[in-house]
């Protein structure tokens, strides 16, 4: 029966926990061949959120697609949070969801009622963005995974790539983490119910309503935080030419997520996160537990955004304001000086694609670094 099935015990892992790491993906994808075509105005080269096409000088075709295993037991939620996370691409990119097409793997021995269920979940979501739901594939298989491909719209005056972002940008992050760490306590049982309870409602929630307010303000740069964690995804922004800085106290956390770290209930995501992510990384203060909060794989996480800093505090206001935990955790800096890029650890010599990331848990900075993106001055003497 449905309700005997526990889904999240179904694979070795699920939600965006199921990628493949970022390391690996890197590599695979330096072998694909590329196509040069002055319409492509966003492609895999930039590790962005999706592919953006542009069909005249303002009007753009948003393309993305997204699905895993189940991380929640309930089939219905599962199907709502496959959808968000595949939506919330989309809004990353600054565009609106137009329509979208169910992926489906789904094994021939399980309930239908099952499947029912999570696209029943899906197509609500689908249709809380604004958008279509207008067709789908499936296959047999002997695993359970749910997901969407989704196109939207955007006005290329007005994308947002990743990478894009400028010196002194504040950056936002618009929900709280730990979702991986309360669903990993959560199969095996150590999740407390309204612990778990949070990390649905935010994985549920779209992140249409924090990107229509983005809109508002001079963002220049936006991703969305998913399976190669917080700190990966905020790497990736980085896009080798700045490093930043980010107050680990300011940065939302579920509650429940603490006591998952604490109880050293971490997933293979989040150490290969730490693994591919952890050279270019250097903590001051900063608890363990919080690093692994800011390792840890989401699913359906928030947008991490870079906007101007004069106008940061009332976009965070506004965010806040439409009931999102959002919070403004950090800045970016100027380009790392030599000696901070030779002591980021041995990836150095790799770097040029990446930037570097000062993680702060206490008021530790030299004042004569401050503006620059460098270490605290006890340990940088560039």
């Amino acid at each position: 029966m449905q309700g005997d099935i526990k889904m999240s015990k179904l694979a070795s892992c699920g939600g965006c926990g199921a990628k493949v790491g970022a390391g690996m993906l890197s590599q695979i994808l330096q072998g694909i061949p590329t196509v040069k075509d002055e319409n492509l105005l966003v492609g895999y080269d930039t590790s962005d959120d999706a592919a953006v096409y542009k069909v005249s000088d303002d009007l753009a075709i948003v393309q993305t697609l997204d699905f895993f295993p189940p991380i929640v037991d309930d089939p219905y939620m599962f199907g709502q949070i496959a959808a968000a996370n595949a939506l919330s691409d989309v809004y990353a990119m600054g565009g609106e969801v137009k329509t979208a097409l169910n992926l489906v793997c789904f094994p021939e021995s399980m309930d239908l009622n099952v499947l029912g269920e999570i696209l029943r979940g899906g197509a609500e979501k689908v249709a809380e963005a604004g958008g279509i739901l207008a067709g789908g594939h499936s296959i047999a298989d002997t695993g359970v995974k749910y997901g969407l491909s989704v196109t939207g719209l955007v006005d290329p005056h007005h994308l947002y790539a990743n990478d894009a972002g400028r010196p002194g940008d504040k950056l936002i992050l618009t929900k709280a983490l730990g979702v991986g760490l309360i669903c990993t306590a959560n199969r095996v049982g150590e999740a407390a119910p309204e612990h778990l309870a949070g990390a649905i409602q935010s994985m549920t929630t779209l992140n249409k309503t924090a990107a229509q307010i983005s809109r508002k303000y001079a963002v220049h740069a936006a991703t969305d935080v998913t399976g190669f964690s917080f700190l990966g995804h905020l790497h990736e922004m980085m896009g080798g030419k700045l490093a930043c800085r980010v107050n680990a106290r300011r940065v939302p956390v579920l509650l429940g997520a603490w006591e998952a770290a604490d109880a050293f209930l971490y997933t293979a995501a989040g150490q290969r996160n730490r693994n591919h992510t952890g050279p270019f990384v250097r903590f001051e203060n900063v608890p363990f537990a919080m690093e692994e909060i800011l390792f840890d794989p989401q699913t359906s996480g928030g947008l991490l955004l870079a906007v101007l800093p004069e106008e940061a505090n009332a976009l965070e206001a506004e965010l806040q304001a439409a009931g999102l935990p959002a919070k403004i955790v950090g800045e970016r800096g100027w380009s790392a000086c030599s000696h901070c890029r030779q002591n980021f650890g041995k990836r150095r010599e790799t770097a040029g694609n990446h930037g570097y990331i000062l993680i702060l848990g206490g008021n530790t900075y030299g004042k004569s670094r401050r503006a620059r993106g460098c270490l605290p001055a006890a340990r940088c003497q560039g």
